[in-house]
């Protein structure tokens, strides 16, 4: 389909082509091109109010560097699907969206105060028990966002925290329902046991058997559809022995990055609340009060932890700790910054009520020497001309693969070499270019596998682009009954053998049932197993076997046990006596309060979900 593009791309097809462009243009007018790309940045609306195609991209690259965390470093990126990971990640903002309106109707919400106490308490914010604003700022940066961007989304966070923390408050259980659940799960089993191995070594299948199998389930047998690729390959570690940077661009490379170093400075304060309890002339009377103490000589930390009404930093005597600009409100940055060691500021009015402040200590910032950033700052500055290079010697070799019929032009034209992988089919090679999926699926395309096109550039990661073109296709052909008679015969040896010992533990159970088989100590050749009051979660046991025990009928009466069966994985079938049910004691009123809690949290994690649910349903959503 490409190849015929590009043959004929100065032709009257493309004349055509551009003709019928032209033609429903006029038809369907401009303004239909203008409402197509109105919502271009736009991801999404939620009844009316819009996820923007920057949240999106910011949502899909936290998820995939999670996922790479989780995945651990030897896991290849390239696996990950970007359509999937993008539809996940849409929908997720989508659910928080009605989260967050959910919250706002039913009324929660947070302080400016409560957000900013929740990111200074926060322990990986924190250095030596005391809030670090570099710590903080690094966090931050880490994860793709500004400040204020982190402290709304941590905002949201609460909010929603709040939503769910209410809906699970009100959910409840009643006294019969916790007695009833007490009962069933302290509820204990007498019962007894046999055992049946499947035994797949001796049952015998012929050469008949087999190809009878064979003929019947011939498409099972087919070999794998696999590909042989050659592809040319552009890292971006070759450029920087091409590169190089001059003194004077390292100095001032090394002036800015020194320019950024800001002094830190410790504080401490005393908070009065002004809120709808507390006036402003209450507060304010009250902070002058405090400061009429300290000025006769008590110590800051004492009256802080006797006064402050900063839960935060009141154990703490006040003390923030260390922090740079930009971390504190406006306004009690500029009094801490007018401040000398030691020194108490007077009131300082701020949104969260008024403020005692004292500097305990300044920080002045350690200036690396020169010397000991070039190296650092070398790789930085090379970094940045062969990111450049890089670029335009991948969009070069997108553009010749394009336009050429194989790959030793554009392989030739960057200096490249054209490599041939190993075969490999639909899902892929064991490691190396043929294991990314990427990979994959442009190999298995219709332009490279049937039309014979080179594929577009691929990134295989943020440092390597790779154009593919296929060498061979080796299409799925018939597998000899040779080639496949051993798998065959193990596989009806094992389902033979399975259904043997199914055949004997049944007809064996059914005549313990009906009394054709008088129960004994002894049951073909084995003896009962006994287990005395097994509990759900009794060790030594498959849990096939104990989920089969509980769901046993009770024993009509006493000596007159039931019976049952459960086949294992591995063909095995058990054989199961159930003699009598155990009714657990009464719960203490201990064991009633936990049983309680844990019911109340399964509730409230049930009615949360049925909130999501209505959300969802009475919700207008549009995808763009």
């Amino acid at each position: 389909m490409l190849q015929n593009i590009r043959d004929n791309s100065q032709g009257w097809i493309a004349k055509t082509i551009i003709g019928v462009i032209v033609v429903l243009m006029a038809l369907t007018g401009f303004d239909a091109i203008f409402r197509a790309t109105s919502h271009s940045q736009d991801a999404a609306k939620v009844n009316g109010d819009t996820i923007s195609q920057t949240e999106l991209g910011q949502a899909v690259e936290m998820q995939r560097r999670q996922l790479m965390q989780q995945l651990g470093r030897e896991f290849d990126p390239s696996l990950l699907d970007d359509k999937m990971l993008r539809e996940a990640a849409l929908k997720g903002l989508i659910d928080r969206k009605l989260l967050l309106q959910g919250a706002h109707d039913s009324g929660f919400a947070f302080s400016d105060a409560a957000v900013d106490q929740e990111i200074l308490q926060t322990p990986l914010f924190q250095e030596g028990g005391k809030f670090s604003a570099e710590r903080f700022d690094q966090f931050v940066r880490q994860q793709g966002f500004t400040r204020m961007q982190f402290r709304q989304m941590l905002a949201e966070e609460m909010l929603i925290s709040q939503l769910r923390a209410g809906l699970a408050a009100s959910s409840f259980v009643t006294d019969d329902e916790v007695i009833a659940y007490a009962r069933l799960n302290k509820q204990t089993r007498d019962f007894a046991s046999l055992t049946f191995k499947a035994d797949p070594s001796a049952i015998k299948v012929s050469d008949g058997d087999v190809k009878t199998y064979y003929d019947a389930h011939a498409k099972e047998f087919m070999s794998p559809d696999q590909v042989v690729i050659d592809y040319i390959e552009l890292k971006k570690s070759a450029f920087f022995d091409q590169v190089k940077v001059s003194d004077a661009d390292l100095q001032a490379q090394y002036q800015k990055e020194i320019a950024h170093l800001a002094e830190q400075r410790r504080a401490a304060h005393i908070l009065i609340e002004v809120n709808d309890k507390v006036t402003d002339e209450q507060a304010k009377a009250r902070i002058n009060e405090i400061q009429q103490r300290l000025a006769k000589g008590e110590d800051f930390a004492k009256v802080a932890k006797e006064t402050s009404q900063d839960p935060g930093s009141a154990a703490n005597g006040g003390d923030l700790g260390y922090a740079g600009k930009g971390v504190y409100d406006e306004a009690f940055e500029t009094a801490l910054y007018a401040l000398k060691p030691n020194e108490t500021s007077a009131p300082v009015r701020t949104q969260y009520g008024y403020h005692l402040i004292k500097l305990l200590g300044v920080q002045a910032p350690e200036v690396p020497t020169f010397a000991s950033l070039k190296d650092k700052l070398t790789r930085e500055l090379k970094t940045q001309q062969v990111e450049q290079r890089y670029v335009e010697a991948s969009k070069k070799l997108e553009d010749a693969a394009f336009e050429a019929s194989d790959l030793s032009q554009p392989a030739q034209d960057l200096g490249l070499t054209v490599q041939t992988s190993q075969p490999f089919g639909r899902d892929g090679g064991a490691e190396g270019i043929t294991a990314n999926r990427g990979v994959i699926q442009a190999a298995f395309s219709q332009e490279v596998l049937e039309e014979g096109a080179n594929s577009s550039a691929i990134e295989l990661d943020p440092d390597t682009t790779v154009v593919v073109r296929a060498k061979e296709h080796r299409k799925p052909a018939q597998l000899s009954l040779e080639a496949v008679s051993e798998p065959i015969r193990r596989e009806l040896a094992r389902e033979r053998a399975a259904e043997a010992v199914k055949a004997k533990g049944d007809a064996l159970v059914a005549g313990l049932r009906d009394g054709k088989v008088a129960l004994a100590p002894t049951q073909e050749g084995q003896a009962w197993k006994t287990v005395e009051a097994a509990s759900r979660n009794q060790e030594g046991f498959d849990a096939a076997v104990l989920n089969a025990v509980f769901q046993m009928p009770k024993p009509t009466a006493k000596g007159q046990p039931t019976f049952a069966s459960v086949s294992l994985r591995d063909g095995s079938l058990v054989v199961l006596r159930l003699n009598g049910v155990n009714e657990g004691a009464a719960p203490t009123d201990q064991e009633k309060t936990t049983y309680r809690q844990a019911l109340a949290s399964r509730q409230g994690q049930m009615d949360f979900a049925a909130y999501r649910k209505l959300l969802e349903a009475k919700a207008e959503v549009k995808r763009y």
